[in-house]
């Protein structure tokens, strides 16, 4: 199945991630891209091989390193973007995979020092002196035996800075409402396709709370709050609006929350399929959404996770 040649995807957050496996995944389908990133520029020597590979798919490919936060840097892409595509192109996409957010802790970690009598208990059962005990634990947990986690001591989190109002506000207009001011300007530009499609990003820590992720599990249900009042409000003009709640998945984003091998080890004991989410299991369902058979799914929340969640 291909695209009709005319239409683009905009990808807030395309050169990594979730927002980079979608852009291959339309590519390869035929579905012109214009991709927006924040990258320093010392990194953009591991990023533009992956940009050239998807104008080898024979699609267009726009992209654009700047802040795509601000108005500044949304005109400028929308400007260029009208100009590139004329009067037919339009818009079947916004995918918005934007991960910007401050992980700071609330309060000042306390240890319970639980995991380390459990260890010295089983020391004592082996004979084994404890410290040497939880050198083998440590380093076997190193090598991916995700079942020992249990035993594992808490991670060391940064007990000398707490979240603060600017770092709320911060994180959740990047991953909150963000999207909002993205899809007003495109319809109000009329640069939608008349089915298009409007994707943004969750996480199960929308509802678990994770440890210096305060922040970002606020602006997740401010993302799905509002994803959910466009797809009411801009359902006549035929846009649909969905979030995608995403497994654990071993992204860059997920390696930065305090912690992340441990929640990476509990959702790959739970998981049906023994595994972690995939940027590719991600990028499939984004793809599927595209579709003219998705049009009647709208203002839903669509777990791609193989059944993490509920197990």
């Amino acid at each position: 199945m291909r695209f009709a040649p005319d239409l683009w995807s905009i990808i807030i957050g395309g050169s990594s991630g979730f927002g980079l496996a979608a852009a291959q995944k339309l590519a390869a389908h035929g579905m012109n891209l214009c991709i927006v990133h924040r990258d320093r520029r010392g990194a953009m020597h591991a990023i533009e091989p992956a940009f050239e590979d998807l104008k080898a798919k024979g699609v267009r490919v726009m992209t654009f390193n700047l802040d795509g936060l601000s108005a500044d840097g949304r005109t400028r892409v929308l400007d260029s973007l009208a100009a590139e595509i004329g009067e037919k192109g339009k818009v079947r996409l916004l995918l918005h995979s934007v991960a910007f957010g401050n992980l700071k802790l609330l309060a000042p970690f306390k240890n319970s020092g639980a995991q380390q009598k459990a260890r010295e208990k089983l020391a004592n059962q082996l004979n084994m002196p404890p410290e040497a005990f939880s050198r083998i634990i440590e380093e076997a947990f190193e090598n991916d035996e995700y079942r020992l986690y249990p035993l594992m001591d808490p991670p060391a989190y940064n007990d000398r800075q707490f979240l603060d109002e600017s770092d709320f506000s911060r994180t959740v207009h990047a991953m909150g409402h963000n999207i909002v001011e993205w899809t007003t300007d495109i319809f109000n530009r009329s640069l939608f396709a008349d089915d298009a499609r409007v994707l943004s990003l969750t996480s199960e820590g929308n509802t678990i709370a994770w440890r210096g992720y305060a922040a970002v599990s606020a602006a997740k249900a401010v993302l799905e709050s509002v994803s959910r009042s466009m797809a009411v409000e801009f359902a006549p003009y035929g846009i649909r609006s969905n979030v995608i709640q995403a497994g654990v998945t071993d992204t860059a984003a997920l390696q930065a929350i305090p912690g992340s091998d441990r929640i990476k080890a509990q959702a790959a004991l739970r998981n049906p399929f023994g595994r972690l989410t995939t940027p590719k299991d991600v990028a499939d369902v984004i793809f599927l959404l595209c579709l003219d058979e998705a049009a009647w799914i709208n203002g839903a929340l669509i777990c791609a996770d193989g059944g993490e969640r509920i197990a």
